[in-house]
């Protein structure tokens, strides 16, 4: 066993990090990377500036590695988008001859057992090496043996879907070829799709309002842009956040300027609405849900759905896993980040203490170790790499020993709209003009937009 690599799943920020950290302290690696390139998810949103500064998004063991080769820092306070982080940091880094030695692109891992054991199994389990299924993009399969597994293999791949419920919406699967997830290149790349279009953007985290901001950016360009917000909650306020209060500035003016936008009358709100069925209609597609008693279907000529991801846990099937049964994360960290507990974003130091399973030497961290938790930061990624590779390598005060150096990361809500107070149903603020709606029967009806009270 001890001499078989540490295997790393996923080429993103975290698990370069983990990569770096292993190397660092002289232990042999293996990074699988499903995409073409580390970073690939990131790529994705290549078009989307952060709003954490360069100051936070570099891990300390990586910037070791590159300033030994000369690479030169970004400036701290900078705050760069996803393909300037995969240019200026993440590429770089794979460069290395250190580590481009133990990456792996176009590795998909498909599942991860033991060698010769399934899940049931407890004969001498952890003495046994763990396996992970390699699928190649030339189609090529392999079974890779490691010591111990990382899992950063993220989120992004695993969207939310539209349905309320947290299934699909009915008729959404099908109609999936013409929805986009995630965050779309609205002013750029799929400019011309979103231009002059009727556009629906579903969801309330900073994925939404990015998409919001650039849809307006875009009617400059194109006047006949409409753009209608849906929302499953109506508290407007804790969608805004802590405005100039934010500890992270330019997430503070994400929520200022889409609250300004709204104040403005440039959006319509549909909120809240818990959406339960998509249908094509015309060029156009439908959506219907429930929205204060009443069902109500909406027409956009495109969707954009920003409802935000969960893990992809198919592939741990035969490794015996603890998760909470809601957020999805370990039950250790979990009350620590339940969106049910905390309206905030702070980040709380942890590592290997809080993500540490009952499968010996098998640790999720990154994105993926939140679970279905949004209030992920890749500092707080960082840290759990750095603890976890220390326990592997027997190194436990360091494992022990937090070191996550984050400003107050969030700012509450509920410092702002106490939960609880946005319940009743009132008259449409004046500005919001009213939405198409369409009857379960297909008939056209104009319905005033009712917003939650506290907005």
């Amino acid at each position: 066993m001890t001499n078989l690599p540490v295997a790393i799943i996923g080429g993103g920020p975290v698990g370069l990090a983990a990569a770096a950290h292993l190397l660092e302290r002289g232990e042999r690696p293996i990074l699988f990377e499903a995409g073409s390139s580390v970073g690939a998810s990131v790529l994705d949103w290549g078009h989307v500036r952060m709003f954490s500064p360069w100051e936070f998004n570099v891990d300390d063991a990586s910037a070791r590695l590159l300033e030994a080769s000369g690479w030169e820092p970004p400036s701290p306070d900078e705050l760069p988008t996803g393909a300037e982080l995969v240019a200026r940091y993440l590429q770089p880094l794979a460069q290395l001859p250190a580590m481009r030695a133990v990456i792996r692109t176009g590795a998909r891992v498909a599942g991860v057992s033991r060698r010769r054991l399934d899940k049931v199994k407890d004969d001498a389990r952890e003495q046994a090496p763990f396996q992970l299924r390699i699928v190649f993009d030339d189609g090529g399969e392999a079974l890779v043996e490691a010591r111990a597994v990382i899992d950063a293999s993220g989120a992004w791949r695993n969207l939310n879907p539209l349905g309320a419920n947290g299934l699909p919406a009915i008729g959404e699967t099908a109609l999936r070829h013409r929805i986009a997830y995630g965050m779309p290149d609205v002013k750029g790349r799929d400019r011309d799709r979103y231009g002059g279009a009727r556009v629906m953007v579903v969801g309330s985290g900073h994925s939404a309002i990015n998409a919001l901001l650039d849809l307006i950016d875009l009617r400059v360009d194109y006047p006949a842009t409409e753009i209608v917000w849906a929302m499953r909650g109506g508290n407007l306020q804790k969608v805004y956040g802590g405005g100039e209060a934010d500890a992270l500035a330019a997430r503070g003016q994400l929520g200022m300027r889409i609250k300004a936008a709204v104040d403005a009358g440039t959006l319509q709100i549909v909120a809240p609405f818990a959406i339960s069925e998509a249908a094509a209609m015309d060029a156009g597609l439908c959506v219907r849900g429930e929205t204060y008693g009443e069902t109500r279907g909406y027409y956009a000529d495109e969707l954009i759905v920003c409802t935000g991801a969960r893990p992809d846990l198919a592939m741990l099937r035969e490794l015996r896993l603890d998760l909470d049964p809601a957020v999805e994360a370990t039950r250790a960290l979990a009350p620590l980040i339940d969106p049910n507990l905390h309206s905030c974003g702070t980040v709380r130091p942890h590592g290997e203490a809080e993500l540490r399973q009952p499968e010996k030497d098998f640790y999720i961290i990154g994105m993926k170790s939140y679970g279905r938790a949004p209030t992920f930061l890749m500092a707080t990624g960082y840290e759990q790499a750095r603890s976890v590779v220390a326990a592997l390598c027997g190194d436990w005060e360091a494992a022990r020993d937090l070191r996550l150096n984050l400003p107050e990361t969030g700012v509450c809500v509920t410092d702002y709209a106490p939960a609880g107070i946005c319940c009743e149903p009132a008259a449409a603020p004046g500005g919001l003009v009213a939405v198409g709606a369409i009857s379960l029967a297909g008939d056209i009806e104009l319905a005033p937009v009712v917003p939650s009270a506290c907005c």
